[in-house]
């Protein structure tokens, strides 16, 4: 059964976006992900209530940064999602080219 918590596209690009590195700046995410700061904000905290995402937040020089990352418990929810999400595709029959 896909995950609920990353059943919605922005949830799940952004979890995907974290899984290859160890610590993501917010404004990467943010750009990447084509959000606005207070939508990447709610959907990030919505993240670390569930235990998949880490904000950490701190200074570079006298500037303010938020990083984000994936927990154990997030990578583990998004291969499960995946795994999911490709077994559904594989019963209907559907094909990547």
């Amino acid at each position: 059964m896909p995950d609920p918590v990353l059943g919605t596209t922005v949830r799940l690009s952004i979890v995907a976006l974290l899984a290859p590195a160890d610590e993501v700046e917010f404004a990467t995410v943010r750009d990447a992900v084509q959000l606005t700061d207070s939508n990447l904000s709610k959907q990030a905290s919505a993240l670390e209530a569930a235990g998949y995402v880490r904000i950490r937040k701190g200074y570079v020089g006298k500037r303010p940064r938020t990083w984000l990352s994936l927990t154990p418990t997030g990578r583990s929810a998004l291969t499960a999602h995946v795994a999911a999400l490709d077994a559904i595709v594989a019963a209907a029959g559907v094909r990547s080219q």
